[in-house]
């Protein structure tokens, strides 16, 4: 199966780190040009620049939260785009807590930067998409949207849930218009320094059996999600939409 986008733009939004960086080095090395963006553009600049693969990086900084920002972003790709893939999100630095010690303040941050970021570019994008008659939108949500979350943070669970039920909804309705909405659920990573952290921050004895507890005996990569997503983005797909994919190594979430 060949898989190419030459031709087409494609948007990254989180794209710093791991994974981010993974689905933007794929796309641009299968012929599109990408706009991998982030608020930490300065981690972004490095990997910028043409691929072997005839597409192109552009680094661009972007604030997720902010309506203006992803709306310079978007003009600045030419208005619109034929692929978006939301990636950012994560758990801001926090660590679980009870419940009745969260700050209403940091149950916002979580939320907005895991859910309220993926409605702005969906809603961004999609009437540029519409007016192509076609277009992929794909979020990168977590194990933690079909489940309880390891990284016992309640925000998190609930934003990685929300995220798949506006992919639901959103795919519904942008249907008609030849634009499929889906989300990759990704298996737990050590892609980034909260999750390095958390990794740590468990037993030995925990960490140590980890990997014994995936039915491929194997942790997950960045690529692997990176994989899932090219087939997403494809014509390959076109029949798929509102779905969830789960990339955990195993057939239980």
């Amino acid at each position: 199966m060949l898989i190419r986008f030459d031709g087409r733009t494609a948007i990254v939004a989180g794209a710093a780190r791991g994974i981010g960086q993974a689905i933007a080095r794929s796309l641009a090395n299968d012929g599109a040009r990408v706009f991998a963006c982030d608020l930490l553009v300065d981690e972004v600049v490095p990997i910028a620049g043409r691929m072997n693969g005839a597409g192109e990086i552009i680094a661009a900084k972007v604030d997720v939260t902010d309506e203006s920002s992803i709306a310079d972003l978007v003009r600045a790709a030419g208005g619109s785009a034929d692929i978006l893939v939301y990636v950012a999100g994560g758990v801001r630095g926090q660590k679980p807590q009870p419940i009745e010690e969260v700050p209403a303040d940091d149950f916002d941050a979580i939320v907005d930067v895991n859910l309220k970021g993926a409605f702005l570019f969906a809603k961004a994008v999609a009437p540029g998409m519409k007016s192509k008659g076609r277009g992929r939108v794909i979020t990168i949500s977590s194990r933690a949207g079909l489940a309880t979350s390891l990284t016992g943070i309640q925000s998190y669970a609930a934003a990685k849930h929300g995220q798949i039920g506006l992919v639901k909804q959103i795919a519904q309705e942008l249907g008609p218009f030849g634009i499929t909405v889906n989300s990759i659920a990704p298996g737990f990573m050590a892609t980034s320094p909260d999750y390095e952290r958390q990794w740590n921050n468990w037993p030995p004895e925990f960490r140590e059996n980890f990997v014994n507890t995936i039915a491929t005996r194997r942790m997950g990569v960045p690529q692997d999600i990176a994989d899932a997503v090219t087939f997403l983005a494809s014509d390959y797909a076109s029949w798929i939409t509102g779905q969830t994919i789960a990339v955990t190594g195993s057939p239980l979430v």
